[in-house]
């Protein structure tokens, strides 16, 4: 019966013997190493498949065997039950290679530098690994380039640049954020100021290729003082034949991609920050295109880092789009705009429609806030204003109505009466434009007087400037609604609703709007001026003009504009969300065109 049980091991392949670590009659475990072979310079252990009992040893140390030959036997035993760790476990427990990696992982580790993020600390901000931790999902962060360190070894011990250039200033990596993968880049200012090196520019590199591969869009903090002059390992004169900017420009268009700033963003950092859609930065930072140091090289004069480029004067003049308190709400609202390119969801609230009844005032020349009214017209909790300082005569958010994200333009009566400025004008065709660029369907909601007008104004500009919400229109590939709230006057209204009433998906109106092809005061003192100029100057020219007047605003009502079917419908603001999500249900969005996103 023994015998009949014995199980025979033989040679897998051509090889030589190296160890031969079993002899006869010596009881064994499952798993433990019978021998070890050496084919190709490459070793090979041979394992009990079961507990038993050597019966037979017939390879000898150094013995040249074929595939094939039998090597050793052994009789299988049930023996006691007592555990034994695998070899797997042993080596993994004692094996120096796997200590000198975590050795060396923990260096890259904020806790490996304590006074270096205790000063961060000190300033109220964060590392660049809280930052990510934060943004990312949890146990999601799959790290690039970690073990890179700055190309300083001809000036600087192995030591030194390990502890003190960790991931060579630039952490980097995939993760998921709201459920969805995305790429992540994270400057650190606590190596070298969050200056580029060489080796970080290869690293961002790496990973803009995949993020362009994979579509993942892009969050990047880019905190840092720019070029790194300092790294001497690399046979360079001036460097400027790096990929990394034209890399991070190609993705523009293909992905959302949301940047960051807080603290210092000067230089390249400042380049990439605004090649992003969308910059938000915190209300101590400071972004600009050179810091103090070369500012004062160029002769311009000396300067402290806070008076270049404040987020005071950044936010108003357009470069910051987000202006928040600090990196947690910096984090948050990154999370919340990629949010409105990750779908819809099947959660949510809003308020009661009814309450749009209310939104304007009886007067038709008292102004009111718009903002409360998008509000109370998106979901609850949903609307994301984008830009809110510069531009402000149009409105433009992220919003979901019934769960479907929608880019939300808006008229803002109380600057200018909702005149389009040049400023707005660019707010308002570099949003339609953002909107096209990654799907999102437009609602366009209008109460404008026109465009503004005058020399000052002029002097701006702005033909060439509102002529871009004309340009930026044609070429949707997204669904526009419009919907006329109040004033429809001219060609401002024109370009809100997409160069004209019948270019959108579909245009509405409320009964308290009212159309004209400009101003309707305006209208009466142009069209009328010669009856206006027959009456005489005080209360008889005054009655006329207003009984001129009262008959333009019936002739433009709504009710009017729908019976000639220059719009499509006229709808009571209770309905606004049920008419727009029906619309939005409707409308198709067109295949990605070439190109890249307007920075502008």
């Amino acid at each position: 019966m023994a015998c009949m049980q014995t199980i025979q091991i033989h040679a897998p392949m051509a090889c030589t013997v190296l160890v031969v670590a079993v002899q006869n009659g010596e009881t064994i475990r499952a798993g433990q190493v019978l021998l070890v072979l050496e084919a190709m310079k490459m070793e090979h252990e041979i394992h009990a498949p079961q507990d038993g009992r050597i019966t037979e040893v017939l390879a000898s140390a150094g013995e040249l065997v074929q595939e094939g030959d039998l090597l050793l036997s052994l009789a299988p035993q049930t023996l006691a039950s007592a555990p034994v760790a695998s070899p797997a476990t042993v080596t993994a427990a004692t094996r120096d290679d796997l200590q000198a990696l975590r050795v060396r992982m923990a260096l890259t580790e904020d806790a490996s530098r304590p006074q270096a993020i205790a000063k961060r600390h000190a300033l109220g901000l964060r590392s660049a690994r809280e930052n990510i931790a934060d943004l990312c999902d949890a146990d999601s962060f799959s790290e690039y380039g970690a073990l890179a360190v700055a190309a300083q070894a001809s000036r600087r011990s192995a030591d030194d640049l390990q502890r003190n250039t960790p991931a060579d200033g630039l952490v980097c990596g995939t993760a998921a954020i709201n459920g969805q993968a995305c790429a992540v880049l994270a400057y650190d200012a606590t190596v070298l100021a969050g200056t580029q090196g060489m080796r970080n520019h290869q690293k961002t590199d790496r990973l803009l290729g995949v993020a362009l591969q994979q579509r993942l869009p892009l969050v990047l903090f880019a905190e840092g003082g720019g070029g790194r002059p300092g790294d001497t390992d690399m046979p360079i004169v001036a460097g400027l034949h790096v990929t990394t900017f034209a890399s991070h420009a190609r993705l523009s268009g293909q992905v959302p991609m949301v940047g960051i700033a807080a603290g210092r963003c000067f230089a390249g950092n400042a380049a990439l920050l605004g090649c992003c859609d969308v910059i938000i930065a915190t209300e101590a930072s400071n972004i600009g295109m050179g810091g103090p140091a070369m500012v004062e090289g160029g002769g311009l004069g000396v300067f402290a880092p806070e008076q270049i480029g404040p987020s005071a004067v950044q936010a108003r003049n357009g470069v910051i789009d987000l202006l928040v308190r600090d990196e947690a709400q910096a984090v948050a609202a990154a999370k919340q705009y990629l949010g409105y390119f990750q779908g819809s969801v099947a959660d949510w609230t809003c308020n009661p429609p009814e309450l749009l009844r209310q939104a304007l005032p009886d007067s038709r020349t008292r102004s009111y806030d718009m903002r409360a009214l998008m509000q109370q017209l998106a979901d609850t909790g949903a609307l994301l204003e984008l830009r809110p300082g510069f531009g402000p005569a149009v409105l433009t958010a992220l919003a979901r109505i019934e769960g479907r994200p929608v880019g939300l333009l808006a008229s803002n009566p109380a600057h200018l009466g909702g005149a389009i400025d040049a400023a707005a004008a660019d707010k308002t065709a570099r949003f339609m434009r953002l909107c096209n660029t990654h799907g999102l369907p437009l609602v366009s909601l209008i109460d404008t007087p026109g465009f503004m007008v005058g020399p000052d104004t002029e002097a701006t500009a702005q033909v060439r400037h509102v002529s871009r919400i004309f340009v930026a229109a044609a070429h949707l590939r997204v669904p526009l609604l419009a919907l006329i709230i109040r004033k429809g006057y001219g060609l401002g209204a024109m370009a809100l609703a997409g160069g004209g009433f019948h270019a959108p998906l579909a245009t509405a109106a409320w009964p308290s709007a009212e159309f004209g092809a400009m101003g309707l005061e305006g209208a009466v003192r142009l069209g009328y001026r010669k009856e206006l100029e027959a009456q005489p100057d005080g209360p008889a020219r005054e009655a006329l003009f207003q009984s001129l007047l009262q008959q333009q605003i019936a002739n433009g009502s709504s009710l009017n504009m729908a019976t000639t079917l220059e719009i499509d419908a006229v709808i009571d603001p209770a309905d606004s969300r049920r008419w727009l999500s029906q619309g939005l249900a409707a409308g198709k969005i067109g295949p990605l065109l070439p190109g890249g996103l307007d920075t502008w």
